[in-house]
């Protein structure tokens, strides 16, 4: 089951498309910078941009900022929102279901394909973001103790070995992907209530922007450490030194607490459902 839903993701010709826009964003970005007689001061700009400049292999990093904020999830939403509502307005739900995997097994299936798509996605941003700053930018000249490459990369000034560079960015890669899981089980949830995949797709992003636009707002404070968006960058903290984990801890939580919620609320709902096309 997991195999057949993997395979119909692999062959949307609008899941490619979602992943290219996603890796052209961070490609134009690199051009104008590299094109640019001046990199964004410290502390402006997008994160990591003005580190760069000096040092290609930073550039995943900020790459993950650009996209973090709306194109990532955009693209989630359309995935997720597919997921149930896409097969009902296809016409095809109930042939899926007349197999003996039963509703629970196919719900599963796709959200364990939702995850790899999301995985896919981010890593295949960050490849394609570090050839591109290597390409552009270089790596680099410094030497640390050891005679090891060094480079000051982290937030708070300090230096890190490519070493520790690389396991700082698959942390915030597998912080990425759980965060965005956790979007990806409320719209998921709205695509076994919708009829349309446009429907549960515009679901999500409406979820996506109320989140935002209450972090924005003095009033909120109190919902504040419970909405989807909340944590989002602390992704961030990973390449602070040490790491700041108080944040990371509380994101990781609260992204688990959606996917258990809005996943079990998505199974309630799909199992009791009247299937009719």
């Amino acid at each position: 089951m997991i195999g057949v839903e993997l395979r119909k993701l692999a062959l949307r010709p609008r899941v490619w498309v979602s992943v290219l826009l996603l890796c052209l964003l961070p490609a134009i970005v690199a051009v104008f910078l590299a094109t640019a007689d001046f990199a964004p001061p410290p502390g402006q700009g997008g994160a990591f941009l003005s580190a760069v400049v000096s040092d290609g292999s930073l550039y995943p990093a900020a790459a993950l900022a650009l996209v973090l904020p709306l194109f990532l999830p955009i693209a989630v939403a359309v995935v997720a929102g597919d997921s149930v509502a896409g097969e009902a307005s296809g016409g095809t739900l109930r042939y899926l279901l007349a197999r003996p995997a039963g509703r629970t097994r196919l719900l599963t299936a796709k959200l364990v394909a939702l995850a790899v798509y999301v995985t896919a996605a981010i890593v295949i941003v960050v490849l394609t973001s570090l050839v591109i700053g290597i390409l552009l930018f270089g790596t680099g000249g410094e030497v640390g103790a050891g005679g090891q490459a060094a480079q000051v990369v982290t937030l708070s000034g300090t230096s890190l070995s490519s070493s520790s560079l690389a396991l700082r960015l698959l942390g915030a890669v597998a912080y990425i992907v759980l965060s965005m899981l956790g979007f990806a089980a409320i719209t998921m949830f709205l695509s076994t209530l919708a009829d349309s995949a446009l429907g549960a797709a515009l679901g999500g992003l409406a979820v996506l922007i109320t989140s935002s636009v209450l972090e924005t707002l003095d009033a909120a404070a109190p919902v504040k450490p419970y909405l989807p968006t909340h944590y989002w960058l602390s992704w961030l903290d990973f390449f602070r030194d040490p790491v700041l984990w108080h944040n990371i801890d509380r994101g990781l939580l609260l992204q688990a607490g959606y996917i258990v919620v809005f996943f079990g609320a998505a199974w309630a709902n799909f199992a009791t459902k009247d299937v009719t096309s």
